[in-house]
């Protein structure tokens, strides 16, 4: 039929005459894997699909056999609409999209032959894609050598040496981000999704869902034509996308997971609420059982089944079967392990019985209403949101392959030669053709994002073809505004839009293209994305960074005005907002303070700046500014020394600033030789130091301290002082020892600390007084840190160690040490105790044989806290976890004595009676609590009925009764110094925290100021170029973690913060004092200690850079920021 009916047929004889008569060589195909290319895009076939290389010459075969009688296909000038002009973009004609669109629509009316061919259809479908493909493509490489682009400036600069030719100038379009599934499409994609994680906050949910080929919808269609659902992957697709569609409308609705932006899971039991991964009670619910058995099942895989797709190396690549776990939990990483009980409960598979740890997580509602695959994973702000970004902008699935000549059968003599030369393909399957050809989206996202494009003065990009003539181009750039130029046109038109910053234009305006302007939007919003640049092109980096910011701007020059200063450059506008990390701010933040202080406080600032590692290069900024840092030197000398007439040179006066920076720097256990480019004092201004650590220990005035200790006998009470005669006694008796002092608060703990270190001390023996934050460390004689004083690590985990060398000063130290009392011991991770036993073990292994035998060496070790307080900080923990981390789940806990203090010493102090019963009272109503006395325990949680006398009932004016309640009298007192040393409000949650301060603010007098952090990618990130075209700056001053200042800070004078990191411990500056701000400087704060054993003193706060240790951010970052944070109200830890 078809050499009689179909000329094409006809025309394709001759190939076949043409093999009969000659020979031909067989083919043999090889599938590469190549190391070096994305295994994302290049992963070999997991699963048994049938795939083909295709190439031209066979399309018109397989058209004749679908299409037998030859009919008209596709023609470039079919039109778009039979009369009229169309108003589609001013095409007139089909495209070939739409034209096989058209064709693949099922009719009844029409020839079913095509959609009866199964395979053969399939092919249709991917070689019309390819065709339509090819098709674009061709488009834009057949345009490139006629439209070219440059900047305007060069242009004109053609121009004006005497150029008339543009295509002398410019550069080759390549292919566009427009292109769909192209590079750049995908990249910008990606990018925009992170700009909507900036507006909105990292996703909490990733969801998955895959097209259930038995769905009802489906099977009607094949039956009746009796076929099977791969058949016809039109239907498939069409099908999918209308589920596709009606499941984003419940997600946005809020009918499966609540409110979207409503609501963020944070702990275990919200996860459990979303997403199961176990196998439901058939008796329960006997449908929800069948779906979970259908769709929700891995495997078998395994040693059940070696052959299962997922196997690579004889194990699962998805990691099944998972643990058996009896409560959800987050690792350290930010990956959720779901609650999967070893219940019994199974199903079968092939004739293999499955349990729990097979279940592939999902949401029960979502299961039952879609009856298909749908993985329901819960999220975090982690390296697996960068994963999950990456992996769905990835790109199309590509594969190399390699031919090479196959010998006959039986053929044993032939050489086989390989031929040199690979293929790198794309694979596309017959779903995704039908999806693409249909002109479904291949990326959604909500809310729309609007990229925003901007240049430098002088140089917009400007299209134009070969045949133009230079002044013609000019004059039509000269006419048309850019996006960027349109932007500062509506600063100058518009008054609200003088209140927003380029990134935020799109939420309350539209760019007209045509109109080359922004109009008022009428209805709805977009979020704006500032198209992205590397930092290495300069001044067009800085340029981006500043219009993050700077809002009103209708002029070049008012992007860089800052405070009123116009700045030469946009690299200085960015420095004087402090957007860069570079040491100059430290040279400027020096002379700053140098107007405000003596050269003593200025070493101390540059002190705390070696000690926070913020210099690149602290040699440099030493030798600019020794003069400042040593200019009270010479006048000290004169005063100690007598002679008012002394005389000294550059060089002694710089050697004896060193070496009072290297006093401050011993104070805190560290040395100028830890900086290998700064120079160190010579002579004998430190000679008599051998170990400064020891000898500040042994510096105390021990006759004092003798009668100090006297004075703290007599005041003991019975249980004090059972407790000191006991470490006395174990002392005396040179034996070790590991107690525990348990007591709630206001019992006597701190007393009895004061009264050990001052028995100890005035013997001439060295106690380590630690504690488990910076604030507690305060109320202690001599008090440290324990992660400081012990060097213990920040990451910590079961095998962790001290850092802590043999022959190291800090391990003579430690040699030295008669007692280590560490307070709020219960505060920390066990880890942390157990890297200190095996610290101490291995330190005195030489001194004492049977170190390694004793908890912590032998030493005397004791602890005090209260386990009704607070716990260790877990992240993501349930009660299992946090309960697991304390020191008294630790094997170290067998060797441990326990003393109780049971009076509370807080009644005893002269206060009158009412207050002595109302204290009584509060503190007997909270012990109650502590001890589970109080509420209803309904699975370890209680709800607890808080009196009313403690209650502030005003609904509407709650706050305001509050703040007048903690801050009475707030405007007349809030400029005096004392009025926030004892008082402060708490808080649970970062939300009340925040509300607080910010409404407290308004109410301190003077002028605000903010400062802008400096945000980059640590470079020693494995993949620095990759990230940092990801994560540009304003993503990163999105980020937020504990400990971690925001990028932005709001201060003014005489307001109260709160230190978030050790920077002079001997001087009162570690994580959680308090302070007062007194001067706000451009690089340089200054503020009064509120808090300690140093209230009143001076300080000077610089800009410090801080990398989050945090594993819970999709990128290692530092900041630069001021490591303060407002404390009108601070959160409970």
């Amino acid at each position: 039929m078809l050499d009689q009916n179909n000329v094409l047929a006809q025309s394709f004889r001759y190939a076949r005459d043409r093999y009969k008569e000659e020979d031909f060589t067989g083919v043999k195909m090889r599938l590469i894997r190549h190391r070096s290319k994305d295994g994302r895009t290049y992963n070999l076939p997991t699963a048994s699909e049938v795939a083909a290389l295709i190439v031209g010459d066979i399309d018109s075969s397989i058209v004749s056999f679908v299409i037998p009688y030859g009919e008209d296909g596709y023609r470039d000038d079919v039109k778009l609409k039979l009369s009229g002009s169309s108003k589609d973009n001013g095409r007139t004609n089909v495209s070939m999209r739409e034209f096989v669109s058209f064709r693949l629509q099922n009719r009844d009316e029409e020839s079913q032959l095509l959609f009866q061919s199964r395979k053969l259809f399939q092919q249709f479908i991917v070689d019309a894609y390819t065709m339509i493909e090819a098709e674009r493509l061709n488009f834009i490489r057949f345009n490139q050598p006629q439209l070219r682009a440059d900047l305007y400036k060069d242009v004109n600069d053609a121009l004006n040496r005497g150029e008339k030719e543009p295509s002398a100038t410019g550069k080759r379009i390549i292919l566009p981000s427009s292109f769909t599934g192209g590079p750049r499409y995908m990249s910008e994609n990606c990018k925009d999704a992170f700009g909507i994680c900036r507006w909105a906050g990292y996703p909490s949910l990733f969801i998955t869902i895959t097209c259930n080929p038995r769905w009802p919808e489906i099977m009607r269609f094949v039956k009746k034509r009796g076929l099977k659902p791969e058949d016809h992957p039109d239907i498939l697709c069409r099908v999918f996308k209308v589920k596709l569609d009606q499941l984003l409308r419940d997600l946005r609705k809020g009918c499966i997971f609540g409110r979207v932006i409503g609501y963020k899971p944070s702990t275990a039991s919200d996860i459990d609420r979303m997403i199961s991964a176990a196998i439901p009670d058939e008796k329960e619910d006997p449908t929800l059982f069948a779906a979970v058995e259908t769709y929700m099942i891995h495997g078998p895989c395994g040693q059940a089944n070696l052959n299962s797709p997922c196997m690579k190396g004889g194990k699962c690549s998805k990691r099944f079967p998972k643990k058996f776990m009896t409560r959800t939990r987050i690792d350290e990483e930010g990956f959720p392990h779901y609650r999967r009980r070893d219940d019994g409960r199974t199903v079968k598979k092939k004739n293999i019985e499955l349990d729990n740890r097979y279940v592939v997580p999902y949401n029960p509602k979502l299961l039952l209403k879609y009856q298909a695959h749908i993985n329901v994973e819960f999220t975090c702000q982690t390296s697996a949101i960068k994963y999950l970004f990456k992996y769905i902008h990835k790109g199309n699935d590509r594969v190399t392959a390699a031919f090479s000549h196959s010998a006959p059968d039986g053929d044993k003599s032939r050489t086989i030669d390989e031929i040199q030369k690979y293929y790198d393909c794309r694979y596309v399957s017959a779903c995704e053709a039908a999806w693409r050809i249909f002109g479904f989206e291949i990326h959604y996202r909500y809310p729309p994002v609007q990229r925003l494009s901007f240049h430098l003065p002088q140089e917009k990009t400007v299209i134009f073809k070969d045949g133009d003539s230079i002044e013609d181009i000019l004059k039509k750039a000269d006419a048309k505004k850019s996006m960027f130029e349109a932007w500062m046109g509506a600063n100058k038109k518009y008054e609200e839009a003088r209140n927003l910053t380029y990134s935020e234009f799109p939420m309350k305006f539209v760019y007209k293209e045509d109109k080359q302007e922004w109009t008022r939007r009428k209805k709805g919003f977009a979020i704006g994305r500032i198209n992205h640049v590397p930092s290495r092109t300069g001044e067009d980096f800085y340029l981006r960074m500043l219009i993050n910011f700077q809002k009103g701007c209708t002029r070049y020059e008012d992007i860089r005005t800052i405070n009123g200063v116009e700045y030469p450059s946009f690299k200085d506008a960015c420095y004087c907002l402090g957007l860069l990390d570079d040491d100059k701010e430290y040279i400027d933040g020096i002379k700053e303070a140098s107007f405000w202080g003596s050269g003593h406080y200025i070493r101390r600032l540059f002190a705390n700046l070696l000690l926070s590692n913020s210099m690149t290069r602290p040699e440099f900024v030493w030798e600019s500014c020794w003069k400042l840092l040593s200019d009270d030197i010479l006048h000290h000398q004169k005063r100690v020394t007598g002679h008012q007439d002394l005389i000294m040179s550059d060089e002694e006066i710089k050697n004896n600033a060193l070496a009072e920076v290297e006093k401050i720097l011993h104070g805190n256990g560290r040395s100028l030789r830890d900086y290998a480019t700064m120079p160190f004092p010579s002579g004998v201004l430190l000679s008599e130091v051998h170990n400064k650590l020891i000898l500040d220990e042994l510096s105390y005035d021990r006759a004092s301290l003798t009668e100090l200790d006297k004075k703290y006998l007599s005041c003991l009470t019975v249980e004090q002082k059972f407790f000191y005669d006991e470490i006395m006694s174990t002392a005396s008796e040179n034996k070790g020892g590991f107690f525990f002092l348990y007591g709630y608060g206001g019992t006597g703990k701190t007393f009895i600390w004061k009264t050990l270190s001052a028995a100890f001390r005035s013997k001439g023996e060295i106690v380590l007084n630690v504690a488990s934050s910076g604030i507690a460390s305060l109320l202690l004689p001599g008090g440290r840190t324990a992660h400081s004083r012990l060097s213990i690590p920040i990451q910590i985990n079961e095998d962790s160690t001290c850092n802590i060398k043999q022959g190291s000063p800090q391990a003579e130290l430690l040699l030295k040490t008669k007692l280590i009392i560490w307070d709020e011991a219960p505060m920390v991770h066990r880890f942390c105790f157990e890297a200190l036993d095996r610290t101490l073990k291995d330190i005195l292994k030489f001194s004492n044989p049977n170190s390694c035998e004793e908890p912590f060496g032998g030493k005397i070790i004791v602890l005090r806290g209260d386990f009704r307080q607070i716990l260790p900080v877990v992240p993501y923990g349930g009660r299992q976890e946090i309960v697991h981390a304390t020191i008294n789940s630790s094997h170290l806990w067998d060797y441990c004595k326990v003393l109780t203090l049971t009076k509370n010493m807080r009644l005893q102090t002269g206060s009158s009676d009412q207050n002595l019963n109302d204290i009584r009272e509060f503190s007997e109503w909270l012990l109650k609590i502590g001890n589970r006395e109080v509420g209803e325990d309904f699975d370890g949680e209680a709800t607890i009925e808080v009196p009313d006398e403690m209650l502030i009932k005003d609904q509407e004016n709650g706050l305001a009764k509050l703040v007048e309640f903690v801050y009475p009298n707030f405007l007349e007192n809030s400029t005096d110094p004392n009025f926030f040393q004892e008082r402060a409000i708490l808080s649970p949650t970062f939300i009340d925290v925040a509300m607080l301060n910010e409404y407290l603010m308004p109410f301190i007098p003077g002028d605000e100021r903010i400062y802008l952090s400096s945000d980059t990618i640590c470079k020693e990130d494995a993949n620095f170029e990759n990230e940092e075209d990801t994560f540009s700056p304003d993503i990163l001053n999105t980020f937020t973690a504990s400990g971690l200042p925001n990028h932005k800070l709001n201060f003014k004078v005489g307001v109260p913060v709160l230190l978030l990191r050790n920077i002079d411990q001997s001087n009162g500056l570690c994580n959680g004092t308090r302070l007062l701000i007194t001067k706000l400087g451009n690089h340089v704060i200054e503020a009064k200690i509120l808090s300690g054993n140093n209230i009143g003193q001076i300080v000077l706060i610089p800009r410090m850079t801080m990398t989050p240790s945090s594993h819970t951010l999709p990128v290692k970052f530092k900041r630069r920021q001021f490591p303060l944070v407002r404390v009108f109200c601070h959160d409970y830890k």
